[in-house]
C-alpha cells in the first residue's frame, strides 16, 4: 500500500519536473540565444575584431626633453598618453582590484557571485560590473541609458559580450593598463599618466599608496568625487579604498590606519597649452610639426593629426635647464620692470611708456595695435561696423591682465579696452636661447615673459636691430681676410668713410657712444671689450661691408643684410635663434651648426618616423675662430661684460636696486658680447662657455619704448643679468654638465693672441732701433 502511495506521488510530481527543466532550458537557450544575437549585433552594432585589438582612442601628441621629462603635449579634447603595465605602480594595480573587482584574476570578463549578489540585494552591497565590463562600457557602450529599462538590459547584454571577448584577446594586466588609460578624471586628465601629473605632479610609477587610493576612488564617478572642489568627500572616498585593500590583504591593517591618518596633499598641476614649461617652444614645435606632417604622411597618404594620433617628439630642450632659463628670466625682468614703471609714470613722463615720438605717432602705434587685436577681429565677424566696435574699446569692463607683483602673474581689474592696450605696451619683453655649439642642440628657449599673455615669440619671430653685437662678424672678416690679430692696434681717433666708398651715399662719421676719443693705439681685443666704434669704422672701410655681410650670411643671419658701412654698428636686423647660431660657430672651431629642436619623431607605436641630420657648414678656420673667443673673452674680462666677474663700483650702485642675484662672480673662461641700439631701444647679451652659447634680448613692443638713460638701458643692465643668473642655476646643478673650462685651442695657431708677448716684441724693436739711431754719425 505505501509503496503504491509513493509511486503515485512521483507520477504526480513528474510533470513538475518535466516543465521545469524544459523552462530551464529554455531559459538557457533563450539567454545563449540573446547573447548570440548580441554578439551578432542585433541589439546595435558591435566591435569587430579589427577594433578589439586596436580600440580607437584619442592620443595627445608628446613632447619629450632631452633628459627624459615631458615638456607638454598637444590634443584636442583628450589629452591622453597611454602607459603600460609595467609603468604602473603595484599600490595602484592592488587598490584597484581591491575596489572595483575583487575576484578580478578568477573571472572571464562576468563575475558571477557577484551578479547574483546584485540581483539578490538590488545592488545595495555593490554592482556587479567587472573591470573588463567598465572597459567595454568606456571603449564601445558609451554612457548607459537609465531612462529606459529595456535599452539599459541591452546595453548591460552588449556589456558582457564585449568583456568576455576583451578577456579572451588580451591579458588581465593589458586590460588594467588600457581601463586606466581610457578613464576620465576630469580637468583634461584623460587616463592615469595626465591624472598623476595633474593632481600630483608626478609620473604614474612614483605614486605613493594613499595617492593611488585617490584617484582609484575617483573611477567611481570623477565629477562627484573631485579632490579640488570636494576634498572631503574624496578624503572619504581614498579611506574606503585603502580599508578595501587592508579587507583583501593588499595592505596591513597598521598600513591600513596610518595611512587613513595622513592629509590628502593634491599637487594640482592643470596641463594646457598656454600654461607650464616651455610653453613659447611648444607653440613653436606645433607650427613645425604642421609643417612637417604635410612633407611627412602616413603610408597610406593621409597626414598624420598632431592632436589625435599620439606622437612622440624627442626635442633637444633640457627640461632642468629650461627651468633654470624661466627662473632667470622672472627674477630680473620683475625688478627690471618695476623700475621701469618708476621712471615713466605720467608725472614723470605724460606720454608714457613712449619716448622720442609725437602724440600722433603714439596714436598710431595705438590704434594699429587696436584693429589688430583679437578683440576687434571677433567683433568683426559679428557684423559690427568700424564705429561700433571702436566704441567698444572706450568702455571700461571686467578683465584679468598680466601682473608682475601677483604670484600667479595675473590681476583681477576693471578698465577699457584702449587702457589695456598701452597698459601692456608698458611691459619690457625679452628672449632666450640656449644652445650646444658643437650639435647644435637647443637646449633652452624662452620666447617672452608670459606665454598666456604675450603669445608673440621673441626667439624667432621677432628681429630687432643687433647693435654692438654685430661688431664681431666686422672683426672677424678682418682676423680672417688681413690676418690681424687681436693684438694688432689702430688709433681711438674720429674716422670717417667718404660718400661713394662702400655704396656710402654720404660721409659716415661715427661717433663712440660717450662722444669722446682717447686719441692712443687701442688693441683689437681692447676694442672690442669696450666697443669702440671709431676702430670698427676703421676695420670695416678695410674689409669692406660686402665681406662683413657675407661671413654672417654664411655664420646662419638669413635676412639681407646692405652692403653699406653703417652695419658696423649694428644696424641689421636679427633674432634672436639666428645670432645664438651664429656665435656658435666662434666656439665650434670655426664650423656653423644650424641650430636643431627635434631629434627624433616617433608614432603611437615606437615606429620611427624622423630622425635629424646635422647641417654644418665649415666657415672660419680654427685659429680664426680661436682668435675670436679670444677677442670676445676680453669683453668679460675688462669690458662692458666684466660684471660678471667683479663687485659694481660706488658708482654703479644704482645697479644693485634692478639686478637680481648680483654678484655673480663667475670666475671660469668666459667670450660675451654686449649689445646696446640708439636710444636704448635693444639691450643684448651673448654669452658663451666651450659647451653653450646663450643669447638674451630685452626691449619694448615698439622701439619708442625704451629706458631714458644708458645707465638703465644698455645691453649689461637689461640683458647680462639673466644670462648671469641662468649660468649660476646651471652650475648649481652639477649633473647637467656646463662646462667651467677653458676654450679649446687648435694644436696650430697661427694668429698671435698673447699681447704681453707682442708688446714685449715691440718694445725690444724700439730699443734696437734707438741703439741703431745712437751709432749712426751724424
Amino acid at each position: 500500500m505505501a509503496k503504491k502511495s509513493q509511486k503515485k506521488q512521483q507520477q504526480n510530481f513528474t510533470p513538475f519536473i518535466k516543465w521545469f527543466w524544459i523552462l530551464f532550458g529554455t531559459g538557457v537557450l533563450g539567454a545563449v540565444l540573446i547573447f548570440l544575437l548580441a554578439s551578432w549585433g542585433m541589439f546595435g552594432e558591435m566591435p569587430t575584431f579589427e577594433r578589439l585589438e586596436n580600440p580607437e582612442t584619442n592620443l595627445a601628441t608628446e613632447f619629450i626633453s632631452s633628459d627624459g621629462e615631458t615638456l607638454g603635449k598637444l590634443y584636442l579634447d583628450d589629452n591622453r598618453t597611454p602607459v603600460s603595465y609595467d609603468q604602473l605602480p603595484q599600490n595602484l594595480v592592488n587598490a584597484l582590484v581591491a575596489t572595483e573587482d575583487a575576484r578580478y584574476y578568477d573571472h572571464s570578463g562576468i563575475d558571477a557571485r557577484g551578479f547574483i549578489r546584485a540581483l539578490a540585494y538590488l545592488g545595495k552591497k555593490g554592482g556587479a560590473s567587472t573591470i573588463s565590463q567598465q572597459l567595454a562600457r568606456q571603449l564601445f557602450i558609451g554612457v548607459r541609458d537609465k531612462e529606459s529599462t529595456t535599452n539599459a538590459i541591452l546595453q548591460k547584454i552588449k556589456e558582457w559580450v564585449i568583456a568576455t571577448r576583451l578577456e579572451r584577446n588580451y591579458t588581465k594586466e593589458e586590460i588594467i593598463a588600457m581601463y586606466l588609460n581610457i578613464y576620465d578624471f576630469n580637468y583634461s586628465a584623460d587616463g592615469i599618466r595626465s591624472a598623476s601629473r595633474i593632481y600630483f605632479g608626478k609620473e604614474p610609477h612614483e605614486l605613493r599608496t594613499e595617492e593611488s587610493a585617490v584617484l582609484v576612488g575617483m573611477l567611481k564617478n570623477s565629477s562627484y568625487y573631485n579632490p579640488i572642489r570636494r576634498e572631503e568627500l574624496v578624503l572619504n572616498r581614498r579611506n574606503t579604498v585603502l580599508g578595501q585593500m587592508a579587507k583583501y590583504d593588499y595592505i596591513t591593517e597598521k598600513e591600513k590606519d596610518s595611512l587613513q591618518a595622513l592629509e590628502m596633499k593634491i599637487n594640482f598641476n592643470p596641463e594646457s597649452h598656454r600654461e607650464g614649461l616651455a610653453t613659447y617652444f611648444r607653440m613653436y614645435m606645433q607650427r613645425w610639426l604642421n609643417n612637417w606632417v604635410k612633407e611627412n604622411p602616413k603610408p597610406d597618404g593621409e597626414n598624420y593629426n598632431i592632436y589625435l594620433d599620439g606622437l612622440k617628439v624627442y626635442t633637444t630642450i633640457d627640461s632642468r635647464m629650461q627651468k633654470n632659463a624661466e627662473e632667470a628670466v622672472n627674477e630680473h625682468m620683475k625688478n627690471l620692470q618695476a623700475e621701469f614703471f618708476h621712471q615713466n609714470t605720467p608725472q614723470r613722463n605724460p606720454t608714457a611708456p613712449f619716448l622720442d615720438i609725437s602724440r600722433g605717432a603714439i596714436d598710431t602705434i595705438m590704434e594699429r595695435a587696436m584693429k589688430t587685436s583679437p578683440r576687434w577681429r571677433i567683433l568683426k565677424q559679428q557684423g559690427l561696423s568700424e564705429k561700433e566696435i571702436e566704441a567698444t574699446f572706450h568702455e571700461k569692463t571686467e578683465m584679468t591682465v598680466f601682473d608682475w607683483n601677483s604670484d600667479s602673474y595675473e590681476k583681477d581689474t576693471i578698465m577699457t579696452p584702449m587702457d589695456s592696450i598701452r597698459y601692456y605696451k608698458t611691459f619690457l619683453r625679452t628672449a632666450m636661447m640656449s644652445m650646444e655649439p658643437q650639435t647644435g642642440h637647443v637646449k633652452a628657449w624662452v620666447g617672452g615673459i608670459d606665454y598666456k599673455h604675450f603669445q608673440y615669440d621673441n626667439v624667432i619671430q621677432g628681429t630687432r636691430q643687433a647693435g654692438s653685437l654685430f661688431k664681431p662678424f666686422v672683426y672677424a672678416a678682418a682676423i680672417d681676410q688681413l690676418r690681424y690679430s687681436p693684438c694688432f692696434t689702430l688709433p681711438d681717433n674720429r674716422y670717417c668713410i667718404e660718400p661713394g666708398k662702400h655704396g656710402n651715399m654720404e660721409m659716415w662719421c661715427p661717433d663712440n657712444s660717450d662722444g669722446t676719443y682717447s686719441g692712443e693705439n687701442m688693441t683689437l681685443k681692447s676694442a672690442l671689450a669696450n666697443s669702440v666704434n671709431s676702430v670698427t669704422a676703421q676695420l670695416i672701410d678695410r674689409v669692406g661691408p660686402g665681406s662683413v655681410a657675407s661671413i654672417a650670411n654664411s655664420m646662419g643671419i638669413t635676412r639681407d643684410i646692405p652692403e653699406v658701412p653703417s652695419i658696423a654698428l649694428g644696424t641689421p636686423d636679427v633674432n634672436v635663434y639666428e645670432i645664438v647660431g651664429a656665435f656658435g660657430t666662434y666656439a665650434n672651431q670655426g664650423v656653423y651648426v644650424k641650430p636643431v629642436m627635434v631629434t627624433r619623431i616617433e608614432d603611437k607605436n615606437g615606429t620611427v618616423l624622423y630622425e635629424y641630420t646635422p647641417e654644418t657648414k665649415d666657415v672660419l678656420s680654427k685659429d680664426v675662430a680661436y682668435a675670436m673667443v679670444n677677442l670676445l673673452e676680453g669683453v668679460t674680462q675688462y669690458g662692458s661684460g666684466g660684471r660678471l666677474r667683479h663687485t659694481y663700483g660706488k658708482n654703479q650702485t644704482v645697479y644693485k636696486e634692478i639686478i637680481t642675484g648680483y654678484p655673480y662672480e663667475l670666475n671660469n673662461p668666459i667670450a660675451g658680447k654686449t649689445g646696446t641700439t640708439q636710444n636704448q631701444s635693444d639691450g643684448w647679451f651673448m654669452g658663451m662657455v666651450p659647451n653653450l652659447v646663450t643669447g638674451v634680448w630685452v626691449g619694448g613692443e615698439n622701439r619708442a619704448i625704451h629706458f631714458e638713460r644708458l645707465l638703465y638701458g644698455q645691453g649689461a643692465a637689461m640683458a647680462l643679468p639673466i644670462w648671469a643668473l641662468y649660468m649660476k642655476k646651471n652650475y648649481a646643478n652639477e649633473e647637467i654638465g656646463v662646462s667651467k673650462d677653458e676654450f679649446e685651442a687648435p694644436e696650430e695657431m697661427s694668429i698671435n693672441i698673447d699681447c704681453s708677448k707682442q708688446q714685449e716684441e715691440e718694445e725690444e724693436e724700439r730699443i734696437d732701433t734707438e741703439d741703431d739711431l745712437d751709432d749712426l754719425d751724424f
